[in-house]
């Protein structure tokens, strides 16, 4: 498994449709959806494959599309290199080689250490120094459609 910053997974692209995904991987173990009525801009769906070690979320109040990645799989790849077994200074470092450099750091409630690069929208979760999860994704409108990350972006 690669991870394409800003692109997706493998072949899977973010902006692909649900029956894309499932042609891809198969049906999802689990489904949960985390529509909330009193938010009535939250709409995501969540496919979870545990044997792959991967979480599939789609979003879109009015057309769902692929627009997020978590895995915890020891196998995946990022920049053609397995990242779980790096350490933080190591993905950190990786992450600079490969031209970004925007990090955020917080410590979360639930006590993992939340490492994160803007421009690639992607965060690295950290337990006791140790690498345990990956998500990464991108923005998504109502409308199923990718929004364009400010930051990244020149003004148009």
């Amino acid at each position: 498994m690669e991870i394409l910053l800003l692109e997706g997974l493998n072949e899977l692209k973010f902006g692909d449709s649900p029956q894309t995904v499932e042609n891809t991987l198969g049906k999802p173990l689990e489904v949960e959806n985390l529509g909330d009525e009193a938010d009535e801009d939250l709409d995501t769906i969540l496919w979870n494959y545990d044997k792959e070690g991967l979480t599939v979320f789609f979003e879109g109040k009015n057309n769902h599309v692929l627009s997020c990645f978590e895995t915890d799989n020891e196998e995946v790849t990022l920049f053609g290199k397995k990242i779980f077994g790096l350490n933080e200074q190591e993905i950190t470092a990786l992450m600079k080689e490969n031209g970004l450099s925007q990090i955020d750091s917080d410590e979360e409630e639930w006590g993992e250490r939340r490492v994160s690069f803007d421009e690639g929208l992607i965060d690295f979760y950290f337990q006791d120094g140790k690498l345990v999860t990956v998500n990464w994704g991108v923005f998504v409108n109502e409308d199923g459609e990718i929004e364009e990350f400010d930051d990244m972006e020149d003004d148009e």
